[in-house]
């Protein structure tokens, strides 16, 4: 990720931006999407102004509330789709906090209802959703590196390098890295 001279990544001033849309689209006042989304409204209003990037958590949260996955969302924010995306190119977000980072290898594109992600989670690593932003969003996981376990409808799959996970997610998921080592993998999402 790039930063400007002010030290804000111009990728979080879009995304502040497009977040402040989508609200105003909807006609809600922050308020309004607090109860919606479960995000307190000091959380959206300084996310919306890009006084902070919004965590993985926070960006699930809302793209339930607006019908959209994160990818789809990232992808708003982003220039015009190309049909190549060069390595160099791919877009990165990162939750630092949360030990994750997440590239969108090919994104979203609005006459297509698939995506490819890598993503990246450092040994340790606990990331819950507590729904999904698209419900009945098909999932396919396929680890690369690492180990990583993955619960989906209270069942936990625990995940080798090669092996791959299908699913469809309606309820709460959570992606854990136990370690020692990163977890790496590719994560193809179908909307429904």
């Amino acid at each position: 990720m790039r930063e400007d001279d002010c030290g804000t990544d111009p990728v979080d001033v879009r995304l502040a931006a497009r977040l402040a849309e989508l609200r105003a689209e909807h006609g809600w006042s922050l308020g309004e999407l607090a109860e919606r989304s479960g995000v307190s409204r000091s959380t959206l209003s300084r996310a919306e102004r890009a006084e902070t990037s919004p965590t993985a958590a926070v960006l699930n949260r809302l793209c339930a509330v607006y019908g959209r996955t994160m990818s789809r969302l990232l992808s708003e924010v982003e220039a015009e789709p190309a049909l190549l995306v060069r390595a160099a190119e791919q877009p990165v977000w990162e939750d630092r906090a949360a030990g994750f980072v997440r590239r969108s290898v090919s994104p979203p594109h609005a006459a297509l209802r698939g995506e490819l992600v890598e993503g990246r989670l450092t040994a340790g690593a606990d990331i819950a959703y507590d729904r999904p932003p698209v419900p009945g969003l098909e999932q396919h996981v396929w680890l690369l590196e690492g180990a990583l376990e993955i619960t989906a409808q209270d069942v936990a799959h625990c995940l080798a390098a090669g092996d791959c996970l299908r699913m469809r997610v309606w309820g709460p998921t959570r992606f854990r890295c136990a370690g020692p080592e990163d977890a790496r993998y590719v994560l193809a999402v179908v909307l429904p």
